[in-house]
């Protein structure tokens, strides 16, 4: 059983944080090449969630674009077409690429999939839709 706690500890530990509060960490996904290199990075928001105020649950977002900025209709069907894990949403004035996942019977290496999933998506689709490195 994972708390939220061991988590953000795992997550302290193999991951650059570049923010850290009590019920939100936020992590800067490298791409080609090391942290210091001038590859891609996607901030991923990796935030605890409490179901029916009694199930803890961790969701890991990104953003990808603003939605003004992009046909929403084309990258909904890019999602469906490429994207094995995690949804589309409306997140402000962002599209964000979220997924969650339940924490109490979570092992850590359950946990690093859907980041690099989610984060590589994300990439991939701001990379397509804006030619750009924004997020």
């Amino acid at each position: 059983m994972a708390t939220w706690r061991e988590l953000v500890a795992f997550v302290r530990q193999g991951y650059d944080v570049i923010r850290d509060e009590p019920d939100e960490l936020r992590i800067r996904v490298h791409f080609g090449g090391d942290v210091d290199d001038d590859g891609r990075v996607q901030t991923v928001v990796i935030a605890r969630e409490v179901l029916d105020r009694r199930e803890d649950w961790v969701q890991i977002a990104t953003p990808f674009a603003r939605v003004g900025e992009v046909n929403l209709q084309a990258v909904l069907a890019e999602i469906g077409a490429t994207t094995v894990v995690g949804g589309a949403v409306i997140m402000g004035d962002y599209l964000v690429l979220r997924h969650s996942l339940p924490l109490v019977h979570l092992d850590f290496n359950e946990f690093t999939d859907p980041v690099e999933l989610v984060a590589g998506a994300a990439d991939e689709l701001e990379q397509r839709i804006s030619a750009s490195d924004n997020y």
